[in-house]
């Protein structure tokens, strides 16, 4: 009953629009892109669908470049279940439609709960070259390319909450938007920290003596250098990531898992949670690689660039399964939301 509750406060709260916000607040988490009730999940026509899209595109760009909210229309403003996919959607695995104990949700949450209260462990990821984007997906992940980089240094886990609560009682830094009383919902302290905006987040790297990783350096890190798909390799496995499909196999509408529940997940280097559970902020503006002939008024210092994809569906964006370790998404540096959290990296010596 409590969870109930839960959920009709936050859809009533959804379709209420706040009057004003004052200079010192953030607004609220639920008018903002990407957050649980104001997405539109489900489009059954698709001539309506695609009708849609094309309307959408100015307001969908502008959704990209503020940290203001943005309201959906009235008659999206509903939790939809079910969700659209693109036919290039990975197949999934074999997972019972029901609804899942905590175990299901998270394997290996009880020997991964202790990652909330320690240091964050950093991988060595060796130097040398690397298999970057691809020639078989969307435009501004190919073309397929060698990138050489140094040896460097990157967090085996995603900052959790925990984590960011010292810096934020250390700098006294504004808390996340759903935090009260300057700390973390219960039970979320090994959970990665999300409605972090790109400032944030350099600014936490920058207080642990490291910085945030480029994208180059977020790839390899996730998929190593024998160019796979994802970081356990080729085949998409429900089991092994926190993703929307997941999600939606297990009958529930989702959210973030603690870092590092899925042990069979992990890259070749051993880091965690490069494929779903949160989109990831990396130091890299939003350009086109080498040899890409696509235009786009995207490109440029205008848009840092985010990796790896979340527990979220964006199927509304029309972005595909965003599972794949060379899809990338960006946004401007002061937007937040529930889906977007980081990992830090450092120069080797």
């Amino acid at each position: 009953m409590p969870r109930l509750f839960f959920s009709l406060f936050i859809l009533l709260s959804g379709l209420t629009q706040v009057a004003s916000v004052s200079a010192k607040e953030t607004p609220p988490s639920e008018n903002y892109v990407h957050s649980q009730q104001q997405c539109i999940r489900c489009h059954d026509d698709k001539a309506e669908l695609q009708q849609m899209l094309t309307v959408s595109l100015g307001k969908c760009q502008s959704c990209h470049e503020t940290a203001e909210p943005t309201k959906a229309p009235a008659r999206h403003q509903k939790n939809v279940r079910k969700a659209s996919t693109r036919l290039d959607e990975p197949k999934r695995a074999a997972v019972p439609n029901r609804k899942a104990d905590y175990g299901m949700r998270y394997p290996l949450y009880a020997q991964r709960s202790r990652l909330g209260d320690a240091v964050n462990k950093m991988v060595l990821i060796p130097a040398g070259e690397f298999i970057m984007g691809t020639n078989d997906r969307l435009p501004d992940e190919g073309p397929e390319h060698m990138v050489s980089l140094p040896a460097f240094y990157i967090d085996q886990f995603e900052v959790t909450n925990l984590q960011y609560k010292k810096f934020n009682d250390a700098t006294q830094r504004r808390s996340p938007r759903h935090w009260r009383n300057r700390t973390f919902p219960p039970g979320k302290a090994d959970h990665p920290v999300v409605y972090v905006s790109w400032e944030d987040a350099d600014a936490y790297c920058r207080w642990a003596g490291k910085r945030l990783p480029t994208d180059a350096e977020w790839e390899k890190a996730a998929r190593g250098t024998d160019g796979r798909m994802f970081p356990w390799g080729d085949e998409f496995d429900t089991a092994k990531a926190n993703t929307p499909v997941r999600w939606q196999e297990i009958g529930e509408f989702g959210g973030t898992s603690p870092v590092g529940a899925f042990e069979a997940g992990k890259s070749p280097y051993g880091v965690y949670d490069m494929t779903g559970n949160v989109w990831e902020w990396t130091a890299s503006w939003y350009k086109a690689y080498p040899g890409n002939k696509t235009a786009s008024e995207s490109y440029g210092e205008r848009y840092k660039t985010l990796k790896g994809g979340s527990w979220f569906d964006c199927s509304f964006y029309k972005c595909g399964i965003s599972a794949p370790v060379f899809n990338r998404s960006f946004f401007a540096k002061k937007v937040k939301n529930d889906s977007f959290g980081f990992r830090c990296a450092k120069d080797a010596p």
